[in-house]
Formats: structure tokens, sequence, C-alpha cells
């Protein structure tokens, strides 16, 4: 039998600024921000397949606002190829969200349609969903955060919202056709056609912190949303989460998700895109495992490629079709492989250890953390402490080891009852 290394809890401190009455921020930055609704107008608002922290409560209040001015708002998924690139699976990821029609006072009206509007000097086509369209306004929603395929000044927020968003599966597949290294540029120069030839009035941006918060709500003009966005990711890049250390042998991830990052865990978190894009220098981790897959994920795995083991019970809940869509709409193949299947989370982590080759338990270097939009408490092997001390944002170590199982039982503990055995 393998003998599992036992983990110490760290706790890392991130910037906690945070909006302390988020409907209250946004109504004001609707206010102020210059977006023009006219009473009976019709207002689509884009909403997406991210797990964006109040969202329903962004989404409701935006609805609120609308209706305030005498317009009627309705929602439109704006998702891209995502719930395989069928309208009906593109809401349920919205109820799944959170975002149903009850929940927001606003009906949602979804549809793979699209209308092409004019390239310009640009190589490729142009789409919009044909509902937004034909309303008289659009307002994107969408946080801005780094994007888990290529590096940029502007990487995921409110610009690709109007182009692999908006632009549905059709968009989708024509920006994706080209090589990665054009991404960004495609994106900014569709988004701008988009902006010119749409009707898009407004958006609001979303930066959360290292803790899953809304730290920074901005309503803007779509002449803005560049300037906007460059700046919101400039802020999110300095106080985003990362982990204490640079190098080390295995990290354990309990669960991966659509909601979480579109590549079920943040590639640049764990210092790996396999996009076809350059690889982060760090962090170095020779194996990743990862156990289970989000419900709000519909059984979207994409993603899931980038582990080296996963378990039978995430496997199971792949719905291939709809990863598969995914997976060849973006181009990011290596994303999409199926690692080595364990019949459970011990033999998984067994794997992972068997794969270093004869290293001593105590010489493993080794973290688990629930997902990455969770870094401020993370588990580690003692061998990484003193690195790990040396770090800005550690600001507590636990003071006895933790076991990852239960003795005689092949599931890992459950992150939320490692606290009381986790004392700091």
């Amino acid at each position: 039998m393998i003998q599992m290394p036992e983990l110490i809890r760290v706790r890392q401190n991130f910037c906690r600024d945070k909006i302390e009455n988020v409907e209250k921020e946004l109504k004001q930055q609707l206010i102020q921000s210059g977006i023009r609704i006219c009473k009976g107008e019709k207002i689509a608002i884009a909403v997406g397949s991210r797990g964006i922290a109040n969202l329903p409560l962004i989404v409701k209040t935006t609805v609120d606002w609308v209706k305030e001015r005498g317009a009627k708002p309705f929602i439109v998924p704006a998702m891209g190829s995502h719930g395989n690139g069928i309208a009906s699976e593109q809401t349920a990821i919205l109820n799944g969200l959170g975002i149903t029609e009850a929940s927001v006072g606003a009906e949602i009206h979804s549809s793979m349609e699209v209308v092409e509007l004019p390239q310009g000097d640009l190589d490729n086509h142009v789409y919009i969903d044909k509902n937004a369209y034909e309303a008289d306004g659009t307002i994107v929603i969408n946080r801005v955060k780094i994007h888990g395929d290529f590096v940029g000044e502007t990487e995921s927020g409110l610009l690709k919202m109007c182009v692999i968003g908006l632009g549905k599966h059709k968009q989708a597949l024509e920006i994706h056709s080209y090589d990665i290294s054009r991404l960004r540029e495609l994106i900014v120069g569709t988004a701008k056609q988009v902006l010119r030839h749409g009707n898009i009035i407004g958006g609001i941006g979303i930066v959360e912190n290292a803790y899953h918060e809304t730290m920074i709500l901005q309503a803007v003009l779509p002449e803005d949303f560049e300037e906007a966005e460059i700046a919101m990711l400039k802020k999110y890049k300095e106080i985003m989460p990362k982990f204490p250390v640079e190098e080390f042998d295995i990290l354990i991830v309990d669960e991966i998700g659509k909601e979480i990052s579109g590549a079920g865990m943040e590639t640049k978190i764990v210092g790996r895109m396999k996009s076809g894009a350059k690889e982060p220098e760090s962090p170095r981790i020779r194996y990743i495992v990862t156990t289970d897959l989000t419900k709000a994920s519909h059984g979207n795995a994409c993603g899931v490629g980038i582990a080296d083991f996963i378990t039978r019970k995430l496997f199971d809940k792949i719905d291939l079709p709809a990863t598969n869509e995914n997976i060849v709409t973006c181009r990011c193949i290596e994303q999409g492989r199926i690692p080595l299947i364990a019949e459970h989370d011990r033999q998984a982590v067994e794997y992972a250890i068997r794969a270093l080759g004869n290293k001593k338990p105590e010489d493993i270097k080794i973290i688990r953390i629930k997902n990455t939009l969770q870094m401020d408490k993370l588990y580690m092997s003692e061998n990484l402490l003193e690195e790990a001390g040396r770090a800005k944002a550690v600001n507590g170590v636990g003071n006895r080891k933790t076991p990852i199982f239960r003795e005689g039982e092949s599931q890992m503990i459950p992150f939320e009852n490692l606290e009381e055995q986790a004392d700091i």
C-alpha cells in the first residue's frame, strides 16, 4: 500500500476589497453611465455561462433598472458553443446559474440564429444573436479576467462577450478557425465591428477579488469598452490568486467546472494552457489530479485534458457531445483529451505518486485545493512550508497535519470537512 502524505493547512491573504451593497452600487453605476433607454424599447441583456459572484442579483438589478425607464428587458444567453450549441441547453445553463425568468423578472429568449454584420477590412465574418440584434438595444454583462488560452491587454471580458458570446456558435467557429496567436487581435477587431454595426448600448464589467466576491462594478458605454476593460484586467492581474510556491510534484484539484473557468480550472494559475499558445513559466507542476466535475458544468468538461489523472466519478459526469463540441470549436484539442481514469480518489492520487518514480514519501511535494476560484485556503506537504512562508500572501500555517483520506476509505475527506482538523 502506498503511504499517503499528510498535509498542513496554509491560509493566504489576498486583497479583499469588495462592494458591500452590490445592488446599490450597480444602480448608481447605471444611472451615471450615460446609457440611454427610451420608454417602450425592447432591451436585450446578454448573460454568459460563467459562475460570476452575485450574477442573479446583477442581472435582476439591470432588469429592474431597464423596467424603471419604461422599457421591456429580456435575457439572451451569450455563450458561443456552450450547451452543445443548442438553444434549450443554453437556457438550462442560465437556469443552473440562478438566472430564471422568475428570479430575474424577464423572459429568456434563447436561439442560435444570428445576423451577419459588415466585416469591414477584417478577414473573418461578423455575427450577432438575432434576438439581440432585433431589440432596440443590448446591454452586455461579463466578468473581466484572464483568458485561458492567450495573453493580452484585454482577454476575457466585455469585448469577448460581444464576439464569442453574442455571436453564438457560428461566431465561435469563425473566430477559432484562425491560429490561436491571432485570438486577441480577432476578438478586438470583431468586437469593434459589433459595436459599430450592432445595437450595443452599454456594458457592465465585473472584477472579482481572490475570494470570488464582487470587487468592481462598472457600467460603461460601448465606445469605452476597450479602455475600461484594459484598466479592469490590469487591476485583476495585480490581485489575482496564485500558489505561494513555484514548483511542486502533485496538485489535487477537487473540482473543475465551466462556471469556474472556460477550461475548468484557471490555466494560468496551474501553469498549463494546452491551447497551442506559449505555456506559462510558472508554477511548474509535475502532475495534476482532479476528482470531480461541478453540477453547473452540465457535463461540459472542456479543459479536463489539463489534468493527468481523473476519477471514474468525474468521467461518468462528462457529456461527451457537449465537451467535444466546445473543444473542437475552440480548437484547443489537448484540453479535451481524456487523462488516465482511476476508479476512485485514492487510486488517482496513488497513480500520481507512483508516476513520480522512486521518490520517498517525505520528499513528495503536494498541494490540494478545492478549485481555482478558492485559493485562500489550501493544504500542502510540510516540505513546502519554508518556501511558502516567504510568500507575501501567506499569513497562517496550521499546527497539525491533516490526512487526505480516512483510513480504509477511497474517497478524499471533503474539503469542507477539513476545517476542524487544520487549526491555525
